[in-house]
């Protein structure tokens, strides 16, 4: 059994890195990487198309050299439409880039558009059979690599609401990324997530959110992005999500993946060094690093996490 202190990882999108076309300000590989080994993580998701490199090897060779491995990476696909040459070529390099930094874990985003995360849709029959048959190739196609497929249910993204996830789970045998920032965001309870179908999470995202700020996003008065500004995700133990009633059953459950620590940011501009993402990032790993301890010996309650 490894402890969960060394199942802790970073992603890049708490450092304001997105793929998404105009999200804000991108902070270099180096920069991020190295602020993550400085606040004691030992590893990354892999980042937007390239983040990391251009090839499986630069990718590799740069995480290890500030000691990080690289235990997944979001893959955002558009499932629900026919496969196109460009979409097939960016799956294949984000799945051999993966296998090659020893990454056991794709983490996908089944997107409905390039353009973000503030649309909502619900799939038409037809489309949710394009999904399930694209689904099952990029599971074989993953599987072939050595891993495996965990669909990440996202604001704005065709899994989104509880009735799309309902349907995943009924219909499909894919593996999930329990996201506990947007499941709670879209009215699904990560708790009963990871008491529910424990079997079914092979990755972890813990995002806390600020109840207030996601209640307008759910209404429409707010758009995603605009609220990821405003603050809508908080460092872990600051929101309103019960991360410790998640790891928990998780960890009861026998559950042996990756926590990363995730906490969406949009940069208008770098920040100075040693401040910015890396001071929420620090909280966060505090947060979780004495969770670990309390989640090892109950007993141990001075200190507990109140989230």
């Amino acid at each position: 059994m490894i402890p969960l202190a060394d199942r802790i990882a970073g992603a890049p999108i708490s450092w304001g890195v997105d793929g998404s076309p105009g999200w804000g300000h991108l902070l270099s590989s180096d920069r991020v990487l190295e602020e993550m080994a400085h606040i004691g993580l030992s590893a990354t998701e892999l980042g937007p198309d390239g983040f990391l490199g251009d090839t499986p090897e630069e990718a590799r060779e740069r995480a290890s050299s500030v000691g990080l491995s690289v235990v997944g990476g979001f893959v955002p696909l558009l499932l629900h439409l026919a496969e196109t040459r460009r979409q097939a070529a960016y799956a294949s390099r984000a799945i051999k880039t993966l296998s090659a930094c020893g990454s056991q874990v794709l983490v996908l985003g089944a997107v409905l558009d390039r353009r973000g995360y503030d649309r909502s849709a619900s799939l038409s029959d037809a489309h949710w059979e394009t999904f399930d048959r694209n689904l099952k190739r990029l599971v074989a196609q993953a599987g072939e690599e050595g891993l495996e497929v965990a669909l990440h249910q996202h604001w704005g993204m065709a899994v989104e609401k509880p009735q799309h996830l309902e349907r995943v789970l009924a219909n499909t045998d894919v593996s999930l990324c329990l996201d506990t920032g947007h499941m709670f965001l879209a009215g699904i309870d990560p708790l009963e997530v990871a008491r529910s179908v424990p079997d079914r999470v092979a990755h972890v995202h813990l995002k806390d959110v600020e109840d207030s700020a996601a209640s307008r996003v759910r209404a429409g008065e707010v758009p995603f992005r605009e609220a990821v500004k405003s603050g809508l995700f908080q460092p872990l133990g600051a929101g309103d999500v019960d991360i410790r009633g998640v790891v928990t059953a998780l960890e009861n459950a026998g559950y042996q993946g990756w926590y990363v620590i995730e906490q969406d940011k949009v940069l208008l501009q770098s920040p100075p060094l040693g401040r910015g993402p890396v001071e929420d990032a620090s909280i966060s790993v505090a947060f979780l690093r004495d969770l670990a301890r309390l989640v090892e010996d109950p007993s141990e309650t001075n200190g507990s996490p109140t989230n």
